[in-house]
């Protein structure tokens, strides 16, 4: 479900089935991520090709994760990052009630 947020030029993304939102806990290297989840555990998650150079991550980023097939317990891919208005408008929801 996408919903356009105001003062932004993008559609408003939630986490769909199998997507979880995650809060980026430390920056690791070699493009890969700790990220704390809303099921309550943390993984370690890979930041793709497509977004290393687009979008840059810091510690606090509120992002959307897919857990592998393998290993969901610990490994994931990030997929989505939430911008600052983004993060306002998912608050206003209650949908960060777990991460907040």
């Amino acid at each position: 479900m996408r919903r356009r947020v105001e003062g932004s030029s993008r559609e408003l993304k939630t986490p769909m089935e199998g997507e979880l939102l995650g809060v980026v806990a430390q920056l690791l290297g070699f493009n890969r991520v700790k990220v704390r989840c809303s099921d309550g555990k943390t993984r370690i998650a890979r930041i793709p090709g497509r977004m290393i150079k687009k979008v840059w991550l810091r510690e606090g980023d509120i992002v959307i994760v897919t857990p592998w097939d393998f290993q969901s317990d610990q490994k994931a891919d990030v997929i989505w990052r939430y911008d600052r208005g983004e993060v306002k408008t998912l608050k206003a929801k209650g949908l960060l009630g777990v991460l907040a």
